[in-house]
């Protein structure tokens, strides 16, 4: 595999230090000169001891911090925030949990290194935790160090600090290796939890770490690795991305040389005999396959000490999270974990599953960041602090009222204080103006930015053309001065020179200007580069998608989040606080910034409001996404293999015992779902119970018997008797009162008909909707009819609103009379709102119609007309409808616009500007006289409630009703509470072993390995051999004899089509196209088609639901590729984004390059496959590095 090297090592660094980096360093320090280091002597001692508290402890803020302060000069940096530390260890034997036996006395100062020996002996699993967040070491933590006189030098490289204890270990042996002398290596003090984690490591126990993003995690598994090789033995280090795996390889080169360390990803196998091993962590849960229930040395990790799981968090990842849980499960325990996790709600319950299944281990927290960060929130005008003074609420100045008041001008805010409490509710088409009328350009939160030296910044936008389009829109914003256009002239004539096919031509104008975008679309050779010049400060802006987010060294000064919701395969979806944290963590350079900044930008659809409910909703917990797979029941429960001798007969030969199924089964119940499910589920479901019990209490005492008899206990005789006839006969008036404003309801509806059916051809006249809420709050919204779906040339919408029950139409039928309107059935009309989203509803929802609306008359001659055109731009989207509101007349439901819609949006008027004038809803006398029968019901209703307040034991009576309403809304927050506890326990119910089940009856019917017998098949062999998502349905492709008679090129298009999940077309590009395959390949996959239909039937019979990709879209692609095209004629005016196509090929390679390594597959077929893999692995594609 090539790397991209270094392409600037000539080049000077800018003159703004604030924005850039020096080479050579740490990525997340710059230090200051230092003259003596305190923690280089191997005679330097420290002694600690730990609190006797019970798990978990709460920190206590402290005043000053003498450890971070000491920190924070070394790294030149200036906090006004110093939070404190509370740092707490129990150990935990069995079932019960065990204090150290420490002397808690204040005055106590003796020397006990206790807590540094381990019992080896000790069979039970222990697990330690220990909370740092930063603060003031207490007197139960006393840490003695001895000063020496051994001077660090600076000049010299981290490789040669390693170098040189790697010669101190192999002289003086093992035992000097320490936390002081690990730290000696970094040419500034560590942090506090980073120290804690190195010592609880060298102390032999498993590690894991919960700190917020950008903290320093890396440098614990550096520091094992450094400890690991000194000790000639081997550690593993794993992540979730190839880009990460290969930024690490590239870092990891750097401190251990080249010889090393090795790399192993999909793509690539670099020194896989390295001492330090980066892989990314599905190639470690193959490797892990084997191993199960072996010690380190009799399976794959030979000399193995210590693996490093990267980015643990992944684990709640519902497509990959099961890899993770399955690296622990499979992991000798002689081996030792180190789990790096970002901030987690549960790391406890992470830390005592690992405990409890691989053995000793210990849990290191800290909530404290090394750059504070400040929160912000973007508007069309200013640049304000999202939070208040005390940082526990919203900025009061970003609240509607205020804003609403702001927009309407100053004559508002002359009149007198108390008019904001008299201030109407705003209804949602206020609400949408207000927000609309905030939005800013990106143009104008950039200069505020720039105005507040905030860059460099990160930018985040949820999609490739968002992130194209915001360069495109700032091409002729100049970010860079004369100095660095010309360094950046510089780059890009080198990455050219070595890459030509490579170079992104659409980005380069933006590049000069110091603004890139970084997403999946892009190549990953481009990537690097970009990432390169924003570290070197030659990139001020970098608009990303959020897996920029996903552990890529690549700080800033500034993260800006353009929204708090993004599209989803069910509509849009709003951002997790695990997710909006992890992408503010990219904010804040340790050693450059004072301060990192996240900015959150106002839409049309999301205010500060909503930015607060996300950020003070806390953590999410870390949720097991265990699933069953082919490959891993292949895996563990194979053990006999049939070996074919002729066509006549078959052999079994053995070649391991497999495992039984209840082996089996104890392995798979060791997932974390189910060690949650054991502890947390046990005690949600007893809370729950209780829960229901008390509601099921409550419910009784406000039933009308339990208040009719509490009535007759407290009022006399004639009292009760007296307000039980009142209250029987206001119940039949609001019974009545109900049928009437139904029948009320019906009329409006029945009016309505003939003038829809007019305007179907008409003009697109305004409309006014009106529903109300689940929170009671009544919404208004103003929008454009376009048409009844029956009559509008929709067919996507028609054919959802008649095939998908939830859209279900009945006729509307009354117990009273209501003459024509009797049997009368609701039809389905759509609207485009002025907040830019569709709307379906039927007559129901129409408020009125007014007169004024858009002439249904083309533009130009050449232009469709305006309601064909948006009925066009409707059936585009796809049919992601949100349900407002329901009735027994049909629902509310609402879609987001596009775009393409924004501008129809933005011509329909507020309500406010409408005037009742303009309405033409001619409604029927029969409404009339309905309405008026409603009026007057409801007048009598309320003028029997009034009689009501004067009877004589109506005081008596008032206090048993307000006793029910407090009881009542007593119920409402224990039914808010047992929603979320059944949220919970839905979460953690254990399912693994059912769905194992479930993929072992599928591999049993499809003659792959025999569950009873444990004898795997040629086609089990093959399956259990290849990676990928569905091995079953891999391997029988690959074993099908269509196959055999390909070219290698046909042979690649066939792979393509198996591995192009996820990869599309891009829909916003006109004249594109893709190469069409051959006819060969095209009836290759038309065959193959039965035999996916008919896995698919296995597989719902027994309820299992694993994708079988077969695609023929791209396959003219891959076959052009493997054919010999080059990368210029292959994406020449291509539909594809260049980063897909990559993604493509490198797929098909990898799938490519399994075949000659797999078992029983046809020789001829293996030597195409490698034919092909070898064309095809030709620059730029060879070259890309994730």
């Amino acid at each position: 595999m090539t790397t991209l090297p270094i392409l600037f090592p000539s080049l000077s660094i800018s003159s703004n230090t604030n924005n850039s980096y020096k080479q050579k360093t740490l990525p997340f320090c710059s230090p200051k000169s230092l003259h003596k280091n305190p923690y280089t002597s191997r005679s330097s001692r420290i002694f600690y001891k730990f609190p006797s508290s019970v798990f978990p402890t709460e920190s206590q803020d402290e005043d000053d911090d003498n450890d971070d302060e000491a920190a924070a000069e070394e790294y030149d940096i200036v906090s006004n925030e110093v939070e404190s530390t509370s740092i707490s260890k129990s150990l935990k034997v069995g079932d019960g949990i065990i204090n150290d036996n420490e002397d808690e006395d204040e005055g106590d100062d003796e020397d006990d290194n206790d807590n540094d020996d381990v019992d080896d002996d000790d069979e039970e699993e222990e697990v330690y935790y220990i909370e740092s967040d930063g603060g003031e070491e207490s007197e139960d933590e006393e840490y003695e160090v001895e000063s020496t006189d051994k001077v660090l030098n600076v000049e010299e490289s981290k490789k040669q600090r390693v170098d040189n204890l790697r010669i101190d270990v192999r002289e003086f042996g093992h035992g000097i290796i320490d936390a002081n002398e690990l730290a000696s290596i970094y040419p500034f003090r560590i942090d506090k939890f980073q120290r804690l984690s190195i010592q609880a490591f060298l102390r032999g126990s498993s590690v894991v770490v919960s700190a917020p993003t950008s903290s320093g995690k890396t440098l614990i598994a550096e520091a094992a690795a450094v400890a690991t090789v000194a000790r000639g033995r081997r550690i593993f280090y794993t992540t979730p991305l190839k880009a990460l795996s290969n930024q690490k390889f590239r870092e990891f080169c750097e401190t251990f040389g080249e010889s090393n360390v090795g790399l192993l990803t999909g793509d690539s196998a670099v020194n896989r005999d390295a001492q330090v091993l980066i892989m990314t962590t599905e190639i470690l849960r193959n490797m892990l396959y084997q191993s199960v229930g072996l010690a380190s040395s009799d399976g794959g990790l030979l000399h193995v000490d210590v693996i490093v799981l990267d980015e643990v968090h992944y684990l709640s990842d519902i497509s990959r999270g099961t890899v993770w849980e399955e690296i622990v499960i499979y992991c000798p325990k002689d081996v030792q974990l180190i789990c790096l996790s970002a901030t987690v709600a549960n790391p406890d319950e992470l830390a005592g599953w690992i405990g409890q299944i691989h053995g000793r281990t210990e849990l290191v927290t800290s909530t404290k960041r090394p750059v504070p960060l400040t929160w912000h929130f973007s508007t069309k005008t200013a640049l304000l602090p999202l939070l208040d003074n005390k940082g526990t609420s919203m900025n009061r100045k970003l609240s509607l009222n205020y804003l609403q008041y702001d927009e309407f001008g100053s004559e508002l805010r002359r009149k007198s204080r108390r008019r904001e409490n008299d201030v109407r509710p705003l209804s949602k088409n206020d609400i949408s103006n207000i927000r609309r009328s905030q939005v800013p350009q990106i143009i104008d939160t950039l200069w505020h930015l720039k105005a507040k030296d905030m860059l460099p910044a990160v930018w985040f936008i949820f999609s490739r053309k968002g992130c194209d389009a915001a360069v495109q829109y700032l091409e002729d914003c100049r970010l860079l001065d004369e100095c660095e256009t010309s360094e950046v002239e510089l780059a890009l004539k080198r990455f050219r020179i070595k890459y030509p096919d490579a170079v992104r031509v659409s980005a380069v104008k933006g590049l000069r200007r110091g603004v890139a975008s970084h997403h999946a679309g892009c190549l990953p050779l481009w990537k690097s580069f970009i990432e390169e010049l924003f570290q070197r400060g030659l990139v001020k802006v970098v608009f990303a998608t959020e897996t920029l987010a996903a552990g890529l060294n690549m700080p800033a000064r500034t993260a800006v989040i353009s929204s708090l919701s993004k599209r989803g395969d069910s509509g849009r979806i709003q951002l997790k606080s695990n997710e909006l944290f992890q992408m503010a963590g990219r904010a804040g350079r340790r050693g450059i910034d004072e301060k990192g900044h996240v900015v959150l930008v106002q839409t049309p659809y999301e205010g500060p409001e909503d930015c607060c409910k996300i950020l003070f909703s806390g953590l999410q917990p870390l949720v097991s996404q265990f699933t069953a797979s082919y490959g891993m029941v292949l895996n563990l429960v194979a053990g006999s293999k049939v070996t074919r001798r002729s066509t006549e007969l078959d052999e079994i030969k053995v070649t391991r015992a497999g495992r039984t199924l209840e082996e089996s089964r104890k392995l798979i119940e060791q997932s974390f779902g189910n060690y949650v499910g054991s502890n947390v589920m046990l005690a949600a479901k007893d809370e729950l119970a209780r829960i229901e019990k008390e509601i099921e209490t409550l419910t009784s005492e406000i039933s009308e018997e339990t208040i009719d008899r509490k009535s007759k206990k407290i009022l006399t005789p004639s009292q009760y008797q007296e307000i039980a006839e009142l209250q029987e006969e206001l119940r039949a008036r609001k019974r009545r009162r109900t049928e009437l404003r139904r029948k009320t309801e019906l009329e409006k509806v029945l009016s309505l008909k003939p003038l829809l059916k007019e305007l179907e051809d008409g003009h697109l006249p305004f409309i006014s909707l009106q529903y109300t809420d689940n929170d009671g709050v009544q919404h208004l919204v103003a929008a454009v009819y376009l048409g009844k779906v029956d009559t509008l040339n929709t067919e996507k919408l028609k054919s959802m609103v008649r095939d998908n029950d939830a859209f279900a139409l009945k006729a509307a039928v009354g117990d009273f009379e209501l003459g024509d309107v009797r049997g009368f059935m609701p039809s389905y009309h759509v609207a485009l709102g002025s907040d830019n989203s569709w709307y379906l509803f039927t007559e129901k929802w129409i408020r009125t119609v007014y007169r004024t609306g858009f002439p249904n008359t083309a533009l130009t001659l050449a232009d469709a007309l305006p309601r064909e055109i948006m009925a066009e731009l409707l059936d585009k989207t796809e049919m992601q409808w949100q349900k407002l509101a329901v009735s027994e007349f049909g629902g509310l439901w609402c879609m987001e616009g596009s775009l393409e819609t924004w501008s129809w949006s933005l011509n329909v008027p507020v309500l406010s500007s409408l005037s009742e004038d303009d309405e033409v809803l001619q409604l029927s006398q029969a409404y009339n006289d309905a309405v008026k029968c409603y009026k007057d019901q409801r007048n009598k209703v309320s003028r029997l409630n009034k009689r009501i307040t004067y009877t004589k034991g109506y005081k008596e009576y008032k206090k048993i009703m307000d006793s029910a309403k407090f009881t009542e809304e007593k119920i409402q927050r224990l039914k808010v509470r047992s929603k979320r506890l059944i949220a919970r326990i839905e979460q953690i119910e254990p399912t693994g072993w059912k769905e194992f089940l479930q993929v072992s009856n599928v591999i049993h019917e499809s003659r792959a390995l025999d569950i009873n017998t444990h004898v795997i098949f040629p086609l089990g062999e093959t399956s259990a051999a290849i990676r990928g998502e569905n091995e079953l349905w891999l391997a029988m492709v690959l074993r099908n004899k269509l196959l055999l008679d390909l070219k290698p090129a046909q042979l690649a298009a066939v792979c393509g089509s198996l591995v192009s999940e996820g990869i599309r077309l891009r829909p916003w590009k006109n004249n594109s196209f893709v190469y069409e395959p051959s006819t060969t390949v095209l009836n290759i996959i038309d065959l193959l088609e039965e035999q996916k239909s008919s896995l698919l039937e296995l597989q719902e019979k027994h309820g299992v639901n694993i994708p079988c990709c077969l695609d023929s879209q791209f396959t003219g692609m891959v076959e052009a590729w493997a054919s010999g095209l080059t990368w210029k004629e292959i994406m020449m005016d291509c539909a594809m984004d260049e980063g897909d196509l990559a993604r493509l090929l490198r797929r098909t390679i990898d799938l490519l390059a399994q075949v000659p390594k797999l078992p029983d597959i046809d020789p001829r077929l293996q030597m195409n496959a490698k034919s092909a893999a070898s064309v095809m692995d030709r620059p730029p594609i060879s070259e890309l590095t994730g």
